[in-house]
């Protein structure tokens, strides 16, 4: 190579050797040289790859105010004119995968350079930048450094050199869901033959086309009886006090809210709105009760067709959430109304 690869290292307060949660509000700022474990990834890169500066910033800086700190990063990069932004690795920190993500998509956006980072397969970040951003797969912890940088050095090193990249098996990196033809010697069919006759043998097989593997949720029993049953509303369709005091995100939630129903009849547009991102929410505004059927529910209490209505509303938005996200909210409701005694919930979406 003519020269060496100028390199961008991102990393958050923590691995940058600023400090821990106390540090998570720190600004998004950058540092000549290599911090942390970007010392070890400068010895990955070795003589082709020299990380010029470390942009650094706090977990809740970035996820509280993401254009901003995008902003500033996109200032804060450009006199030092790099060819590549390395991110992480995160492993399994969700914030910081989140942040991993973004921050290469905009910096390949808005740059033109490539960009890469590395997190473990559940990081909710895979899910929502595996398509557009390469991520090399790590374990879930911080003892897996050492590959995870071996593996980020040799990517780097193909993506700024324009080398053709093999497939995600071969390089290291996710899957991004992109297929290619590929010259084969056998016609689909005797291919598909064989892959039945390995599966009806029990060998080993794999299919030439993955398909998705959900986890399969187990449908909760019947009510016995629903006149004496506790019924709670919860909602992913982001309707919130007036002002959204809260400030539940309009996507990618990182939370889940609860809100008191203690004397309310129904649900008002006054009192009330929707802040979901991926719809568009006017009539909901309107009247909220379209979404949180709260006015009906309090009519079968009064009739006796149902016990009681539970009175707290639990909210969050799922537009763009991840799917680790989305399980850690169910199950954390979940178990608050089972703490409540609540026999049933009608969970609405939109």
């Amino acid at each position: 190579m003519e020269r060496r690869i100028r390199v961008i290292h991102y990393l958050n307060q923590f691995f940058a050797g600023v400090g821990g949660e106390e540090k998570a509000g720190l600004p998004m700022e950058i540092r000549a040289g290599a911090l942390g474990p970007g010392r070890k990834l400068q010895a990955e890169l070795g003589p082709e790859g020299e990380i010029v500066a470390t942009l650094l910033c706090g977990d809740n800086a970035f996820a509280e105010q993401p254009e901003g700190c995008l902003a500033r990063a996109l200032e804060l990069i450009g006199p030092y004119k790099p060819d590549l932004l390395v991110a992480g690795p995160a492993f399994g920190a969700g914030r910081y995968g989140l942040a991993c993500g973004q921050l290469c998509q905009h910096v390949q956006d808005h740059l033109g350079i490539p960009a890469l980072t590395a997190m473990h397969p559940e990081n909710p970040g895979v899910e929502l930048y595996r398509a557009r951003v390469y991520i090399v797969a790590t374990g879930p912890a911080a003892t897996a450094m050492e590959p995870a940088l071996r593996g980020m050095a040799r990517l780097a090193r193909k993506l700024v050199t324009g080398v053709p990249l093999g497939s995600p098996e071969v390089e290291g990196y996710l899957p991004r869901g992109i297929r290619r033809n590929e010259f084969a010697a056998e016609p689909a069919g005797v291919r598909a033959v064989h892959l039945l006759l390995r599966k009806l043998r029990g060998d080993p097989y794999e299919s030439e086309v993955p398909l998705p593997s959900f986890e399969r949720v187990t449908p909760a029993p019947p009510l016995r009886d629903l006149q004496q049953a506790a019924v709670a509303l919860v909602t992913e369709a982001g309707v919130v006090p007036r002002g959204n005091p809260d400030r539940l995100e309009a996507r990618r939630a990182t939370k889940w809210l609860r809100y008191s129903l203690h004397g309310l009849r129904d649900l008002t547009g006054e009192q009330f709105e929707c802040v979901h991102g991926g719809f568009d929410g006017h009539f909901v505004n309107q009247d909220p009760d379209r979404v949180v059927p709260l006015d009906v529910l309090r009519e079968l209490e009064a009739e006796g067709r149902i016990g009681a209505v539970h009175e707290i509303l639990y909210v969050t938005v799922g537009a763009g959430a991840p799917l680790a996200n989305a399980r850690r909210f169910g199950q954390e409701i979940a178990a608050e109304l089972r703490k409540a005694g609540v026999q049933a919930a009608i969970l609405t979406g939109t």
